[in-house]
């Protein structure tokens, strides 16, 4: 397998390509911002509704864990999308470190 940015010869992203991800995405700190407020929005929901319609408290308690798996689902789906982003729009491949040996 090959890094999926320069070509060069490493199990996943090269040490260069991840640095400079590393960097670039740094520009969409923000992210975590909507992931967050999401997740919480989904356990308020989940967790303050239930016991307000007269259901179990033990389902407000699983509002939390529900919120959670929003919050990491979510965060997971726009790590995959930065990726994606990155390796369209990012610097030009005569800009890329040479990998040659």
């Amino acid at each position: 397998m090959s890094c999926p940015r320069c070509g060069a010869d490493s199990p996943s992203w090269c040490k260069d390509c991840e640095r400079l991800y590393d960097t670039w995405v740094r520009d969409h700190a923000t992210d975590i911002l909507w992931q967050t407020g999401s997740g919480a929005a989904v356990a308020m929901i989940v967790g303050l509704g239930a016991p307000l319609l007269g259901l179990s408290p033990l389902l407000g308690i699983a509002g939390v864990l529900v919120g959670f798996g929003t919050f990491i689902s979510l965060r997971k789906w726009s790590n995959l999308r930065r990726r994606q982003q990155f390796l369209t729009s990012s610097v030009p491949r005569a800009y890329l470190p040479n990998h040659s040996s």
